[in-house]
């Protein structure tokens, strides 16, 4: 019988115990020289840190679980990382002021994961809301020192959040983003001159490198302006209701128009900052793509614990993950039924013979009789 306090002493008669050859595992095997009784000692922290270990080399890579290792059921394998899944990966505060901070989300079923890394992608934060909104931001960047510049894709809610917790940070919106939301409004072939010379222009903004180019991609903005600027104003009207004439062209020149007046475009001029969060987005957003489509099938909770996994070993390692795991385990809530107090409701169908079916019994030309 296994040991569970690990002592030297015979936990039957409290005789001191002494070495009695291995286990076929190979572990030591102990016995009393007055009882009789034999024993192994066992450390659950070893053994715990194993399955850790195991499992988290597992989920972060690319085998299944019966590539993973040589026991044949997966089901044994499942059972003995059951208790892995109960561990909350967390990262401790953020003391450290960093120049350039960039933030993005990401959807992982029916959650938003916004996560927050440096220009190197360290991991700084994470958190987990239901849609990104101001109220999920605040939450998230009230956790890091403000930085010099934070480097975003205009999502919902950012703005006022960080115009509340980093009121002195410099904004760089994602130009990738920017370019993606002005050919959602435009399409790729706008049919009016105005739609294609604004396409043309959002272009452009992938060869500001210098203040001349900045200067002259703010002239050409202008200069559409003064050209087309009356199309954005045109209303129609059938009697009854009125809406904008060239509704795409006018949220197109809007959107240019509003990130070009707060300053937003670019901050990488004079800053010299990333210019757009595509390092999160290829390096962490699409790591954590490739773990849940690596498991694929797995349930929603479990989908989520893999990316703060996920995250955290790209910040600590796997082998601070060891200081995670609990001294107890909760138990999996289960409760029993008392069979005496409560009596099962007799089955209308069933399988067994009764004889009141007429099995044995029979009358008529079937029964001979």
């Amino acid at each position: 019988m296994p040991n569970a306090s690990n002592s030297s002493s015979c936990l039957v008669c409290g005789q001191r115990l002494v070495k009695n050859g291995r286990t076929p595992a190979g572990t030591q095997r102990w016995r009393c020289p007055d009882c009789g009784a034999s024993s192994v000692r066992r450390r659950d922290d070893l053994a715990r840190r194993n399955e850790l270990r195991w499992f988290l080399l597992w989920l972060l890579g690319k085998q299944s679980l019966q590539e993973r290792s040589s026991t044949p059921s997966a089901r044994t394998l499942r059972r003995r990382i059951a208790w892995c899944w109960q561990i909350e990966p967390a990262l401790g505060p953020v003391e450290t002021r960093h120049r350039q901070v960039l933030v993005d989300g990401i959807y992982i079923g029916s959650w938003c994961l916004l996560i927050a890394v440096t220009e190197r992608l360290q991991v700084l934060a994470w958190q987990w809301c239901a849609r990104e909104s101001a109220a999920a931001w605040t939450a998230l960047l009230e956790r890091i020192p403000a930085p010099e510049i934070v480097v975003c894709d205009g999502g919902a809610g950012f703005a006022s959040a960080a115009r509340a917790c980093w009121p002195q940070t410099k904004i760089q919106r994602c130009l990738f983003h920017v370019q993606m939301n002005i050919r959602r409004h435009l399409t790729l072939r706008p049919r009016t001159e105005a739609g294609r010379a604004l396409l043309q222009l959002s272009r452009a903004l992938s060869r500001v490198t210098d203040t001349d180019s900045a200067i002259e991609w703010r002239l050409g903005l202008e200069a559409w302006w003064r050209q087309h600027g009356h199309l954005t104003q045109q209303r129609s009207t059938d009697g009854w209701n009125r809406w904008w004439t060239h509704d795409r062209l006018r949220k197109a020149w809007l959107l240019l128009a509003r990130l070009s007046a707060n300053d937003t475009l670019f901050t990488f001029v004079q800053h010299g900052n990333v210019r757009t969060t595509s390092p999160l987005e290829g390096g962490i957003n699409n790591g954590i793509r490739n773990v849940l489509r690596t498991h694929r099938g797995m349930s929603e909770e479990h989908m989520k614990r893999a990316a703060e996994w996920f995250l955290y070993s790209r910040e600590l390692g796997i082998d601070h993950a060891y200081e995670l795991i609990p001294a107890t385990l909760a138990p999996t809530p289960h409760t029993p039924v008392d069979d005496d107090e409560h009596e099962q409701p007799t089955g209308l169908y069933g399988t067994g013979l009764a004889a009141d079916e007429g099995l044995w019994q029979r009358a008529g030309w079937a029964g001979h009789s």
